[in-house]
């Protein structure tokens, strides 16, 4: 088929950006229902490409494009999609009509709507906007074009961090302004300078290109066909130098211990479905990318730099689950879980077995969706209270029970139970792990009960016991509420038992990772004594 699919992905979700913030400012309602249907229609087309990609096909990328663009300096329109990009592109698909659902009266005019105006259209426009520079950069396989997109989404999710944050609640408008813009300052300085040290890698890698090939290129599968060939190597200090200025780009953005202390900040401050578009779909864009370019690209330097990183990310498991279980404010704790969870992500990576990275690619889809859940009912619960304090809440299950119930199933899928989501993904990370590292395999599992400490006290402290003053008469879960958290606790249940629609789809794209890398899964140690003793 010519249909440029992967183009119209992306096209259709920025297009429906234009088009919402062009609504008229009275027509509120009708920029909502404009900005939901371009959603549904992305949805539509991501599933097209989901039933298009043929996971035996052989190659690495599918539904390919490629367009010169800028001639001069090597710079292409190349798309396509392996395993991994397709479905963390179903993912963000999926999730940005649930953010726009949740998102329903977010921006709405406050009360004293003569004091300040929130401006509806432009709230989900932006959203729009980032889905579309998400897709394209899922979709990416030239790097300048990854870069690309890979920092313009920091301009429109600066924009909904400062700008539609939460009500001021209890601290009054000032502070709460004040702390909104802290907060989209400090995402937007980290991530910019990760992108330009990333930039200056970009530069160097085109500059080696153009003096070994003749022609500088910024083609992924050019570069790496060229290195498999022959016709292109790094010297071992430049491969080095490389592969950390795009990987320190890519530790911001995951976020990675000690490049994460942005991310609290900013998922706090947010709405919730803002924080769910931060944690479940923008900061998916940094792990995918250290599967695509740094192991790809630079696989040597990936090997060296492996033990590091595997300390690093056990430090993000354990660090991020300490804090967790400390904190006061619901919406920091579900950040501190993220850090948590981004740690095994990057721990499954950097095994360097089949098992660890395709668990890791599975953890993507699964966290996206726990963290969604688990976040827009907490979204839900400080809507009707008006405070983000754990100590505000009590007794809540006795008042709204479904509310109760849909928070503490994605409570437990946050702590990875077994029959939901997230505990296959964890159990592939930890089993891939300790196969090569059995020490670090082992303390990573730390990680799991302090989970089971925060997840469960949280739900206690909030849900249970007798009813707080301020939280007697409150609402249940609304019809429109239920539309947004029924389905992502029905895909954490199905994946939780049945796992295999993703796994087949990622698994050929994890083995062309492994074998761009030079890796193989390690061969169980057993001894023939011991197998003639076992018979």
């Amino acid at each position: 088929m010519s249909f440029p699919l992967l183009t119209a992905t992306a096209v259709v979700p920025a297009v429906g950006a234009l088009a919402t913030a062009a609504v008229p400012a009275a027509r509120r309602t009708a920029a909502k229902w404009l900005a939901l249907g371009f959603a549904l229609a992305t949805l539509v087309l991501s599933a097209a490409q989901l039933v298009r990609f043929d996971p035996d096909a052989a190659g690495p990328f599918q539904l390919t494009e490629s367009h010169a663009w800028i001639k001069d300096f090597g710079v292409r329109y190349d798309l396509g999609v392996d395993g991994i990009s397709v479905v963390l592109i179903a993912l963000t698909a999926l999730l940005i009509p649930f953010v726009v659902l949740a998102g329903w009266h977010d921006a709405d005019p406050l009360e004293d709507a003569s004091t300040r105006w929130r401006p509806t259209q432009g709230f989900f426009a932006l959203i729009l906007m980032v889905e579309a520079m998400v897709v394209i950069a899922f979709e990416a396989t030239d790097v300048f074009l990854f870069y690309i997109f890979f920092e313009a989404m920091l301009i429109p999710m600066y924009f909904l961090i400062g700008g539609f944050g939460d009500r001021a609640g209890e601290r009054g408008e000032a502070e709460t302004a004040a702390q909104r813009s802290y907060a989209a300052v400090k995402f937007l300085l980290y991530n910019l300078v990760g992108g330009l040290i990333m930039l200056a890698a970009v530069i160097g890698l085109y500059a080696v290109t153009a003096h070994q090939l003749g022609t500088g290129t910024f083609s992924l599968t050019e570069i790496v066909q060229a290195r498999a060939n022959g016709s292109l190597e790094f010297a071992t200090t430049t491969e080095r130098a490389l592969f950390l200025g795009f990987f320190f780009a890519f530790a911001v953005k995951a976020p990675l211990w000690p490049l994460h202390t942005w991310l609290p900040n900013a998922m706090g401050e947010a709405t919730a479905p803002v924080a769910v578009l931060i944690t479940a779909v923008v900061d998916k864009v940094g792990t995918f990318a250290m599967l695509r370019f740094c192991l790809q690209l630079f696989p040597e330097a990936s090997k060296w730099a492996t033990p590091v990183i595997l300390v690093l990310s056990l430090i993000s498991i354990l660090y991020g689950a300490l804090l967790a279980v400390g904190q006061r404010d619901i919406k920091r704790l579900i950040a501190y879980a993220s850090i948590s969870h981004f740690g095994f992500i990057v721990l499954g990576i950097f095994a360097m077995t089949t098992q660890g990275q395709g668990g890791a690619t599975l953890y993507m889809v699964n966290h996206g969706i726990s963290t969604a859940a688990l976040m827009l009912v907490a979204g839900f619960l400080i809507s009707r209270r008006g405070s983000r304090l754990i100590a505000d809440y009590g007794g809540v299950q006795k008042v709204a029970p479904v509310l109760a119930g849909t928070f503490l199933v994605g409570g437990l899928a946050t702590l990875s139970l077994p029959g939901l989501a997230p505990f296959v993904s964890e159990f592939l990370v930890l089993v891939g792990t300790f196969s090569r590292y059995p020490v670090i395999g082992v303390l990573a599992t730390v990680g799991i009960v302090l989970a089971a400490l925060y997840v469960l006290v949280l739900y206690q402290r909030t849900m249970t016991g007798p009813v707080a003053e301020p939280v007697r008469g409150m609402p249940d879960l609304r019809a429109r509420e239920l539309v947004v958290v029924a389905p992502l606790i029905v895909l954490l249940l199905v994946l939780g038992v049945y796992p295999k629609p993703v796994t087949r789809i990622v698994e050929p794209a994890v083995e062309h990772t492994m074998s761009q890398v030079h890796q193989s899964d390690p061969k169980p140690d057993v001894h023939v004594n011991d197998v003639e003793a076992a018979k």
